[in-house]
């Protein structure tokens, strides 16, 4: 029989089960999500063996020859030594703030030295052991604390605790950061496309903030959507970020309600072509739920992206 050994403990994996439910199914907390491979969250890194490279599709080369893999994915044919991709850090909470009806911002205070790109994403574990996956909005080059925005979900385990229960000086833990949707330094006269919606606009505000504070020269188109004028949120300071930098545009996009100054009715999938004839030499951001993010990579990678300079972050929720 296949064992992985986690932390020193031998778990048995069953038929054609993968690393991650073996751990699961044993009572091992691990960070995870989408259980499709798609969000990454479940990152582990294999000290000894071979993890298959069915589960190491989508990482890039450099981790996949460090042994790091995707434990939903994972179905050794031998035995693995694994350990966390993430290192685990203490954090407190040191301000919630709401941003709309249904948005909180949450600054966290980290307990010792952690290295994020705004735009990754960290699982918050709460002292229970349940856990989320949040996006960074905070820009390490001008912020000490790690910024997220969180929706709440009716029968979340996490998102209404935060909304409700935790507040300033709460305690909690934070394994990461993960993913690849951050600001590249170096060619700063390159165009920028940024495109979110809801909180997907957490990690596209991080890379906005980013980029300026790093001094991007090229132009920055920023459109934010959601279903109605009530979804948005930050509009006074990306406002006021527009008026600051000649080199911003921000447009606010939903499919219901009356078009006005800066506020466009329309699908954001349609009203993102029309920033330009072409991407082609672009860099692309895109960042929300996971069908629509697909759907505006196909358009913009059709429209003279390359599949390359496209990042994107699908927000998949937690599969039980």
């Amino acid at each position: 029989m296949t064992e992985i050994i986690y932390h020193d403990a031998v778990y048995p994996l069953q038929p054609d089960e993968t690393v991650l439910d073996a751990l699961l199914r044993n009572g091992v907390d691990v960070p995870y999500a989408c259980k499709t491979g798609v969000c990454q969250s479940c990152m582990m890194k294999a000290a000894a063996g071979e993890p298959p490279s069915s589960s190491q599709r989508g990482l890039k080369p450099t981790r996949r020859a460090q042994g790091y893999f995707l434990a939903c994915q994972c179905k050794p044919d031998g035995r693995l030594i694994v350990g966390d991709a993430g290192e685990v850090i203490a954090a407190r909470l040191m301000e919630k703030t709401p941003l709309n009806a249904r948005v909180i911002r949450l600054r966290f205070e980290p307990e010792s030295r952690v290295d994020w790109a705004a735009g990754q994403f960290v699982s918050l574990i709460r002292g229970d052991g349940e856990s989320r996956s949040y996006s960074i909005a905070s820009a390490p080059v001008r912020d000490g604390f790690i910024e997220m925005h969180v929706q709440r979900v009716e029968g979340g385990a996490i998102s209404p605790w935060l909304h409700e229960e935790a507040e300033p000086g709460e305690r909690i833990r934070l394994r990461g950061p993960y993913g690849d949707c951050f600001y590249l330094s170096g060619e700063p006269e390159r165009p920028l496309l940024l495109a979110c919606t809801g909180t997907g606009l957490a990690p596209i505000y991080g890379v906005l903030r980013d980029a300026l504070a790093l001094g991007h020269s090229g132009p920055i188109h920023l459109l934010h959507g959601g279903l109605d004028e009530s979804g948005l949120y930050l509009v006074d300071e990306l406002l006021d970020l527009a008026g600051r930098y000649s080199n911003l545009s921000y447009t606010r996009c939903v499919l219901n309600g009356a078009s006005k100054p800066g506020l466009v009715v329309g699908d954001i999938g349609e009203l993102l072509l029309q920033t330009a004839p072409s991407f082609s030499g672009w860099r692309v951001y895109l960042c929300g739920a996971p069908d629509l993010v697909r759907l505006m990579q196909k358009k913009v990678f059709l429209h003279g992206a390359t599949s390359q300079d496209i990042h994107a972050d699908a927000f998949i929720p937690k599969q039980v």
